[in-house]
């Protein structure tokens, strides 16, 4: 018989981890007056790195199905924060820009991540910081 306990599973801990920095996350963009989901926040994240991905390939960077690729598009488009245009060489292929509001997001909802991410880690050294990315990394590349 196994002495599994949940509560100890460092997948469980990660997970919950992960939960309740998205909380904090969203929690925190409201209280400075910004209507952005963690989720919206990731697909800003990667159009912000490069403009003018493709559906397909922001549901792939943000670990998203391409429905909920979809879904937060949508949201993202009626906030006028994106906008959508075929292809130049493929119609079919839709790539999404970021419009100027969009754009302008970005120096306001970076600071509200770092501050979430200075709280989440409040109490750790640079090290302890540094090495637990390192960490996370490898199980990620264990799992690949």
């Amino acid at each position: 018989m196994s002495n599994f306990k949940l509560n100890d599973s460092y997948g469980y801990l990660i997970n919950l981890a992960a939960q309740r920095l998205k909380y904090e996350l969203h929690q925190t963009f409201l209280a400075k007056g910004y209507d952005v989901t963690p989720e919206q926040w990731a697909v800003l994240n990667r159009l912000w790195e490069e403009d003018g991905l493709s559906q397909v390939e922001l549901a792939e960077r943000t670990f998203k199905d391409k429905p909920s690729t979809t879904r937060i598009l949508n949201l993202l488009e009626k906030k006028r924060i994106v906008m959508r245009r075929p292809d130049e060489t493929d119609g079919r292929i839709l790539r999404v820009f970021l419009t100027k509001i969009g754009k302008d997001l970005k120096e306001k909802l970076i600071p509200c991540a770092e501050e979430v991410l200075v709280k989440s880690g409040k109490n750790l050294t640079k090290e302890e910081l540094t090495q637990f990315k390192v960490t996370l990394r490898h199980m990620l590349d264990n799992l690949e």
